[in-house]
């Protein structure tokens, strides 16, 4: 039988397990709800019933086993940390866990990681060695390649980019605080409450359900609150990028997550930031600043790209 390769996608919300072929074509794949109120047991034992529904008749065919989760995760160890969104979970030997199941070689990667390796392996970034991967959605996540291997640090908690730290006013904040959706939506509120006139205010009937997804939209339309508030994000996360380029020089910048929907009105703003505050027009000016390409698979590529480099180690 041929070989295969099995990924899987630990979320708050689905667990998904798809296999591929060794050159990760997708050939099959399930999802389930994750329940993750059940607790800890109940998830764990879904999941590999999920891993189970994709597995081939044959489990010799299979090459590894690649897991995206929720971080903190130490992939050295195989132990997710303390997942936010799976209750209950604190220091889950997670890759000892599947191993022992399916007696098959486990990699276990965070989620955001674990995008940037399928991008740089089969998306946006392909056939770039030095990348930066950045996700813009409910919160800011990312994960970086340096010489064709995935940066992770030490217990394999680096590469934190939404948590650098930055002064606003008088108040320590992070990047993911003030241009993640959830902080697009809070300032929205905030200046709608402060007498701002917008279109946002016909789409929702109470401020709180205000959403990033419907500021965007209201953008989208040419609202011009909503595109001020857009474009402030895109600036925010623009001046995260100029640290990250000072720091590991990339050829390439991918930008993933649900608020890039909003397109140019975030990227527009984003790259004028970036070309504004680099020290020099050497770190930015043959560096593109593009989309991601892989969708809603990306976690799935990515935990099976996990196999392929042996932990994102060889890419």
């Amino acid at each position: 039988m041929d070989q295969v390769i099995i990924g899987v996608d630990l979320g708050g919300t689905q667990v998904r397990a798809a296999r591929f072929s060794p050159a990760l074509d997708l050939l099959d794949r399930w999802v389930e709800p994750t329940r993750a109120h059940e607790g800890r047991d109940h998830v764990l034992s879904r999941m590999g019933d999920v891993i189970a529904r994709v597995m081939p008749d044959d489990p010799a065919s299979v090459l590894g086993i690649g897991v995206s989760a929720p971080g903190p995760i130490n992939p050295r160890t195989g132990i997710i940390v303390a997942p936010p969104n799976l209750p209950g979970w604190h220091n889950v030997p997670l890759r000892a866990i599947v191993e022992e199941r399916f007696n098959c070689a486990t990699y276990l990667g965070n989620d955001a990681n674990v995008a940037a390796l399928a991008e740089t392996t089969r998306g946006a970034a392909q056939g770039y060695k030095h990348v930066i991967y950045i996700t813009v959605s409910t919160g800011i996540g990312s994960g970086i390649i340096d010489e064709g291997r995935l940066v992770i640090g030490a217990q394999g908690l680096g590469a934190e980019a939404g948590h650098m730290i930055m002064l606003v006013g008088d108040r320590v904040s992070t990047l993911e605080k003030e241009a993640a959706g959830p902080a697009i939506a809070r300032k929205a509120i905030a200046r709608l409450q402060g007498g701002a006139r917008s279109i946002i205010t016909e789409r929702v009937s109470d401020l709180h359900e205000i959403t990033a997804k419907v500021v965007g939209q209201a953008a989208a339309d040419g609202d011009a609150l909503a595109v001020e508030l857009i474009a402030g994000a895109g600036r925010l996360v623009g001046l995260g990028l100029v640290t990250l380029m000072h720091l590991f020089n990339p050829q390439v910048i991918v930008v993933g997550g649900g608020v890039t929907k909003t397109g140019d009105l975030l990227f527009e703003p984003m790259r004028a930031a970036v070309r504004e505050y680099v020290l020099d027009p050497a770190y930015c000016e043959h560096v593109p600043i593009i989309p991601a390409a892989l969708g809603d698979n990306v976690a799935l590529i990515g935990a099976a790209a996990l196999v392929t480099t042996r932990g994102g180690s060889y890419l």
